[in-house]
């Protein structure tokens, strides 16, 4: 009986304290921030007394900034609006901080104020330009999360970011309401930090970047990626073969060096040889296939003024055996 009376005193005490438990495991399942990213913001600029006032309040005190406004409603971010509200969801503030201090010294009749030419107090904002390249991104990434762009996972630990290369180089947001690079512009841009592909691009074999015709975000993912040289695909010959997909395979009968990555031969951005190759044949086909230079020693001028892929020509793989006296292999047939 005193046990019974024990085990049911235990299940009274359990059912007081329900409520308790589950309030504080729901309690727990909250994300709760150390600080809202508005306050964090405030912090930066170094006046908590400054407040979030909307664009409009700021773009209604003068004209200063009609352009950027005009471009910015039509741009990508001008169109982020949260439907159950019809209010925008990125603003000027997202990026610049609150903005009461910045307009606290106009007048609200706006023709006044750019008559006299008083201006918005851009000092107040935060000072993108001048903030260490990770925190420019960081600006950026809060809206453009993972989520958002799945690439960006990447970026944290990609090269760019890793040699102090921000948002702000490539994407100029106050320059027209295609807030990213065009694609015809994009190698010109690339260029100005990578010009060892810009001379490359210029000798006779090369991808046609100059003509454009391809462009840099065809071979590479500029925001990160699990490949080396920021490749797309998950190998180099998945890059390669997004374009080359005669080169694919599988073959019956595959050139083995170049399963897997075709720069086993070629430069993806530019040679002095033909077909992009790292070396003029027969020199290149002699790096690996060196058994031809004892088996052709009576030969071996008539080897070196020929190309291998005279006889050789379906180099990447073929499906048709060669015939029986001269064995399997690429032969033309």
């Amino acid at each position: 009986m005193a046990a019974r009376l024990l085990r049911r005193g235990k299940f009274v005490i359990l059912m007081a304290l329900f409520p308790l438990i589950s309030v504080s495991c729901a309690d727990l399942k909250q994300s709760k921030p150390i600080l809202p990213i508005r306050d964090y913001e405030k912090m930066i600029v170094g006046r908590l007394d400054a407040e979030y006032v909307g664009t409009n309040n700021c773009v209604s005190k003068c004209h200063a900034h009609d352009k950027i406004t005009d471009d910015f409603s039509h741009s990508i971010h001008g169109e982020q609006i949260k439907p159950e509200t019809g209010l925008p969801l990125v603003n000027c503030e997202s990026c610049h901080g609150p903005g009461s201090l910045a307009i606290a010294h106009l007048s609200d009749d706006r023709e006044e104020n750019t008559r006299l030419k008083k201006k918005c107090d851009t000092s107040t904002f935060l000072d993108i330009m001048h903030l260490p390249p990770q925190a420019q991104s960081l600006i950026c990434l809060k809206c453009h999360s993972a989520a958002s762009i799945p690439v960006l996972s990447h970026w944290n630990a990609s090269p760019h970011a890793l040699h102090d290369v921000s948002c702000f180089d490539c994407h100029k947001l106050h320059q027209g309401p295609q807030q990213k690079v065009s694609r015809q512009a994009m190698s010109e841009m690339c260029f100005s930090c990578h010009p060892e592909v810009q001379a490359e691009n210029s000798l006779f074999s090369h991808h046609p970047l100059r003509e454009k015709k391809m462009f840099c975000v065809d071979c590479h993912e500029v925001h990160g990626s699990t490949q080396d040289r920021l490749l797309r695909g998950n190998t180099p010959k998945e890059t390669c073969t997004r374009c080359h997909m005669e080169k694919q395979g599988p073959f019956a009968f595959e050139h083995g060096d170049v399963t897997e990555n075709c720069m086993n031969c070629h430069t993806p951005h530019g040679s002095i040889n033909n077909k992009l190759l790292n070396a003029a044949m027969p020199f290149l086909c002699l790096q690996c296939h060196t058994g031809h230079l004892a088996t052709n020693t009576p030969g071996l001028k008539q080897l070196f003024v020929n190309r291998c892929t005279d006889c050789h020509s379906q180099v990447h793989g073929t499906d048709t055996p060669s015939p029986a006296i001269t064995g399997r292999g690429t032969l033309r047939q």
